[in-house]
């Protein structure tokens, strides 16, 4: 089963990073590069992970974005959010602990350290 996951960056260098990691695997790649977009195509494309900065340009920021992803009863328990930030501080981890985020990637990460928590990720998605 191909999985949808949903890049939201503002970053373009970051966002290619990823794609480059994840485009061999069985992944079908999505990209958005504010909050904003990055929750509009969720609710459109309801992926299996979202891979959200915190960080981004716009009315929302990863935070807010995960909240309303897992509070819509389309998206909530069926899409993994893992947020990614340069932030890694505890108080960062525990707001997005709040925000209801699935997993926490500190930049920069490896790709082999992403491809690992996907697959972790990516069990645990209800079918």
């Amino acid at each position: 089963m191909t999985h949808r996951v949903l890049i939201t960056e503002d970053q373009p260098d970051i966002r290619k990073l990823i794609r480059m990691t994840l485009e061999f695997e069985d992944y079908e790649l999505h990209e958005a590069d504010n909050g904003a977009d990055g929750l509009r195509l969720a609710q459109q494309l309801k992926p299996s992970i979202v891979l959200l900065d915190v960080m981004m340009p716009g009315e929302l920021d990863g935070y807010q974005v995960c909240e309303k992803i897992k509070k819509d009863p389309t998206l909530g328990q069926k899409t993994k959010v893992v947020m990614l930030t340069a932030r890694g501080q505890q108080s960062d981890l525990q707001q997005g602990q709040r925000a209801g985020c699935d997993a926490y990637l500190t930049k920069p990460f490896s790709p082999l350290e992403l491809l690992e928590l996907l697959e972790k990720l990516v069990a645990q998605v209800p079918a």
